[in-house]
């Protein structure tokens, strides 16, 4: 049975808590880590992109001189892709990226990314994490204690805490999130994983279902 030590914030390490091998010591497949944070990519894009075809730049449809006897090359409009300020060809039109990707394979480089994180000792459970008051500075000492300061920490925590939320946003190292939004892209961006011992079995039940 895998293992992680519990810390308190007051207190320090006050013990061990036990851990669903399946999860923990799952193999790790880089494979699926591709697959995945290129699914997650595709669906943040936006896909807004657009460039204007010859029908839809501004300029007249009437041919710009007679075909012979100017000397010059044979054009039908100032709209044609050749021209300045002329249409684009098979430029970006505004499409959705997102694609299906099986739940099998997300939740396999789920616990893969989780278990990585394990075996490189980076996985640290805390009985609580409450704060006295709202504050950057309290949260920073929070994560001194915890030996984490200034290094790249994601903090899991079990259901909404507004207090730890505002007092860590401003804090470029460090990202909470809440379980269920538990993603592969912030596992493999974060060094550190920091899970509350409350969210523990919700994160299990996830990925055991």
């Amino acid at each position: 049975m895998a293992k992680a030590d519990l810390y308190d914030l007051k207190s320090g390490k006050i013990g061990e808590v036990e851990l669903k091998d399946e999860i923990f010591l799952y193999p790790t497949k880089p494979h699926l880590f591709y697959e995945v944070v290129k699914w997650q990519l595709a669906k943040r894009r936006r896909g807004t992109h657009c460039t204007k075809t010859r029908a839809e730049v501004s300029g007249g449809s009437r041919k710009p001189w007679p075909q012979k006897h100017t000397g010059r090359a044979r054009h039908g409009s100032i709209r044609s892709p050749i021209w300045r300020h002329g249409g684009i060809v098979f430029g970006p039109k505004p499409r959705d990226y997102e694609y299906t990707l099986p739940k099998k394979v997300r939740k396999a480089a789920l616990k893969s990314a989780i278990s990585l994180r394990f075996k490189e000792g980076k996985v640290f459970v805390v009985e609580d994490f409450e704060l006295e008051q709202m504050k950057t500075k309290k949260f920073v000492e929070a994560m001194e204690k915890l030996g984490l300061k200034e290094q790249k920490t994601l903090i899991v925590i079990d259901k909404k805490d507004e207090v730890l939320e505002k007092a860590a946003r401003n804090v470029p190292w460090a990202k909470v999130l809440r379980w269920e939004g538990l993603n592969v892209f912030d596992l493999l961006y974060y060094q550190n994983l920091v899970i509350l011992k409350e969210a523990l079995p919700k994160i299990e039940e996830r990925l055991l279902r």
